[in-house]
């Protein structure tokens, strides 16, 4: 009946369903779901339609009407249909520059900087700011909260913070006769755990759930969290007194680690101009809508297989260099492909190159390494070595 059937672009039927298609519904035993898949340059295409099945699988006359589905030509190989176009990828650069614009009118920092916390922003990432008290490590946090009119909750780790105190808790309401659970601080868009080695293990690993899967869950009860949805904890480099070393664990779920820096003396000046009435404010300039579709990009951003095995490469070279105790997790590797995929995205282009990976492997690699004692050569240094014996693609 319709044997011979060719789909756009010259391709034909799979043989093994030329019989199904003249054979039709006249073998019906049973209604169930049929679902095929075309391979074609590297990709599968899933058709799911309520048909007859016999023994064999039978495609009905239902089933054919959808075949027009696939009657489109076949995407080149290493190309996915879903992958950012050319404008997508400039309006996303335009906004990001438009944003990190903002933020700086108000933080006096690096560009770089203000980049870099975007990045575990679209990324779907987290932020770990190390460095000494007062270069406005809390700042840059809810000005960027601001800029994209999202919901900023601040809580100041201390010894006897309890987790519950961020998570939120049950509590029995009177009038109503009925438990009530109320949202801790963690209900935000972006949270800032400011000093966050400054309260116990049990503490910092509330986080961890949140941090992983953006939910809570208090007294068996899984509670989702607010989309997007990004923590910026803080850590005093000056300090050690009172203070609780991160674990690995808590390290790990970091997508960046940085620094501010200390100002140089036009910036130093700049703040004092800036503060002279008071904090500026700070203005509104994209929706957290748009920050989720800008989420949705990078995840669709291209990655080619020889970009893959670089990251691959990278990765377990940090496990064999010589000073380097433990290197950089599977989890590690992910975050680095993540954030290469949106700090491709930031220079308009909606592929990754091997700078894009050399560019974060510093920030997204080097607090995940663990140095074997006595060394004198640090993470980032090691991370640095590692990028220089790395052959990369051509």
């Amino acid at each position: 009946m319709l044997a011979g059937w060719r789909l756009a672009g010259n391709r034909s039927l799979p043989a093994r369903y030329e019989p199904a298609v003249s054979g039709g519904l006249t073998a019906l035993k049973r209604r169930a779901v049929l679902s095929v898949v075309w391979q074609g340059a590297g990709l599968a295409h899933r058709l799911e339609q309520h048909t007859a099945i016999t023994g064999n699988a039978v495609w009905g006359t239902e089933i054919l009407s959808r075949i027009v589905q696939f009657s489109q030509p076949a995407p080149t190989v290493g190309h996915r249909a879903d992958v950012p176009d050319e404008a997508e990828a400039s309006r996303f650069a335009l906004d990001v520059e438009r944003l990190s614009s903002n933020v700086l009118t108000t933080v006096v920092a690096a560009k770089q900087t203000a980049l870099l916390a975007l990045c575990g922003l679209f990324a779907e990432g987290h932020v770990l700011l190390e460095d000494l008290p007062g270069v406005g490590k809390t700042l840059l946090a809810k000005t960027l909260a601001r800029s994209i009119e999202g919901s900023f909750k601040r809580v100041q780790f201390t010894p006897d913070l309890l987790p519950s105190d961020i998570t939120g808790t049950t509590i029995f309401d009177m009038p109503s006769g009925k438990f009530q659970f109320v949202a801790g601080p963690v209900f935000c868009n972006i949270l800032l755990a400011d000093e966050i080695n400054r309260t116990g293990p049990r503490t910092q690993s509330a986080l961890l759930e949140a941090m992983a899967e953006s939910q809570v869950t208090v007294d068996g009860n899984v509670q989702d969290l607010a989309r997007p949805f990004m923590v910026i904890a803080t850590q005093n480099l000056s300090e050690s007194h009172g203070t609780f070393p991160l674990p690995d664990s808590q390290k790990d779920r970091f997508m960046i680690s940085m620094g501010i820096g200390m100002p140089s003396a036009e910036q130093e000046a700049e703040i004092l101009q800036r503060s002279r009435h008071g904090t500026p404010t700070t203005r509104s300039v994209m929706t957290t809508a748009r920050v989720l579709e800008m989420q949705d990009l990078v995840k669709r951003n291209e990655v080619s297989h020889p970009v893959v095995e670089y990251m691959v490469n990278v990765l377990r070279a940090t496990r064999t260099h010589p000073e380097v105790e433990y290197g950089a997790s599977p989890r590690g590797g992910s975050a680095l492909q993540r954030a290469s995929q949106c700090w491709a995205l930031f220079s308009a282009r909606p592929f990754v190159t091997p700078e894009d990976v050399q560019k974060m492997a510093p920030y997204v690699l080097a607090h995940r390494l663990g140095m074997r004692p006595g060394v004198d050569v640090t993470a980032e240094v090691a991370v640095a070595q590692v990028l220089e014996s790395v052959p990369v693609p051509a």
